[in-house]
């Protein structure tokens, strides 16, 4: 099997357009803020496990987030369109994990956990606590698996489990986490409006 690709997408933390259901409570400036944080804490959890990182990225340019995240990482530009449209853009080679930068609680070992689960299954997902997931990984390019989805809904996670098991595919599920996404949300993690 190919080294497992860690595919983390994330946007150029710029005021206004970065976390922006977080404004209301945290004002534009506030709000990519918590973004930058969230980003440079998993960029640092996803090169502790030593496999190749992949910055997917819209807002800025390759200079702008090479200087913010360093030159250790290969950064492509997201391509214009949807979460399914940026899914299957990068799915190609396997294996591949897909990851967001809203997870706080993520550590190198659910991220290790996930590289472990694709020796043995064709599919692993981190499930969040609002019906999506943190993170999906793929053996091979399944891209039924981003079609058609009903993304940033409670149906995410049980209408990609259905997929799977209409297929008949092995999958492994890891420990259930919370994304950050909403002013109540914040609650939970201090550190991330100090």
């Amino acid at each position: 099997m190919n080294p497992v690709r860690l595919v983390l997408f994330t946007r150029y933390p710029v005021p206004g357009t970065a976390k922006t259901r977080l404004i209301p409570t945290l004002g534009p400036d506030g709000a990519a803020l918590v973004h930058k944080k969230l980003t440079e804490r998993t960029v640092e959890i996803l090169r502790q496990t030593g496999a190749k990182v992949e910055i997917h990225y819209s807002g800025g340019d390759d200079q702008t987030l090479t200087t913010w995240l360093g030159d250790d990482l290969s950064y492509v530009p997201q391509p214009t369109g949807d979460l399914t449209a940026r899914l299957l853009a990068a799915i190609h080679p396997g294996p591949v994990i897909f990851l967001g930068s809203d997870t706080p609680d993520l550590t190198v070992d659910h991220v290790v956990a996930a590289q472990r689960a694709l020796q043995r299954s064709e599919v692993v997902i981190g499930p969040a606590d609002d019906g999506g997931y943190y993170l999906i990984g793929l053996q091979k390019p399944h891209s039924f698996l981003f079609e058609d989805m009903r993304w940033s809904t409670e149906h995410v996670m049980p209408d990609t489990l259905a997929r799977l098991q209409q297929r008949g595919m092995r999958y492994e599920i890891l420990e259930i986490l919370h994304d950050c996404d909403r002013p109540e949300d914040l609650d939970r993690w201090p550190w991330l409006t100090r």
